[in-house]
């Protein structure tokens, strides 16, 4: 597509189906922005994982078989933002995010991205990002000359997408505390409530404290189950 952004926004505001956002629009953004790849991703209220792109298959469901979600520092840096994540810019200096990093250019996903928070009228939580293999100069240049398009071409996808399927409610994240996240990531990892506490530095009572608050903020009925739906989210790393 080589017209302006107006006209892709006007393709995109015009979309008569979900199946002809995910399998003609979403294509048609990568051409517009030259880009390798484009990917949604949202999180239902379910817990289950949400999206479409245009990424190999094999990669999506590598992804999705190995839990990347709490891992991958792009969706848990857009979580916690409001604005727009030029990938170099995070930290990928941790193994569990490099063991990543490397499996995602396995499978041919290039280096360079930029992705879009995007939160509805509800609270709905998405993100949408473009990927491409090029130096790092040439995307400082793509990133300064097409932010405000990508920005406006996000938000108007994303607005598609709830008008076409409203029942489709993209879960409003909970927000834990730092020591909420902490406490749930050590009996993710296996730790006893006797060792998350001595590790934290606090007491037992103080640990359960921090568990039943995080329980009661995901609704959970139990620990084990707070676990898991915090780790679904991408709360936790596990």
């Amino acid at each position: 597509m080589s017209g302006s952004v107006a006209e892709l926004l006007d393709e995109i505001e015009t979309t008569a189906s979900l199946d002809a956002l995910r399998h003609q629009i979403t294509p048609l953004v990568s051409q517009y922005f030259n880009a390798d790849h484009t990917n949604y991703q949202g999180i239902c209220s379910s817990g289950h994982q949400f999206g479409w792109g245009t990424y190999p298959g094999e990669w999506i469901q590598r992804y999705l078989e190995q839990g990347y979600i709490s891992v991958d520092p792009v969706f848990q840096s857009c979580r916690n933002c409001f604005h727009p994540i030029d990938w170099r810019r995070l930290d990928w200096s941790h193994k569990s995010v490099q063991n990543f990093l490397a499996d995602a250019q396995a499978h041919g996903i290039g280096g360079q991205g930029y992705s879009i928070p995007l939160r509805g009228p509800q609270g709905q939580f998405a993100v949408l990002s473009v990927n491409k293999s090029c130096s790092d100069e040439t995307w400082h240049e793509f990133i300064k000359q097409r932010t405000r398009d990508l920005i406006l071409t996000a938000h108007a996808f994303n607005e598609r997408v709830l008008h076409l399927q409203p029942d489709l409610v993209l879960q409003a994240i909970p927000r834990l505390g730092r020591r909420e996240i902490e406490a749930l990531g050590l009996l993710a990892k296996g730790c006893g409530r006797a060792e998350a506490a001595v590790r934290l530095g606090i007491s037992e009572s103080t640990l359960r404290t921090y568990i039943e608050t995080a329980r009661s903020k995901l609704s959970a009925a139990n620990t084990t189950q707070a676990v898991a739906i915090a780790a679904s989210r991408g709360l936790i790393a596990v």
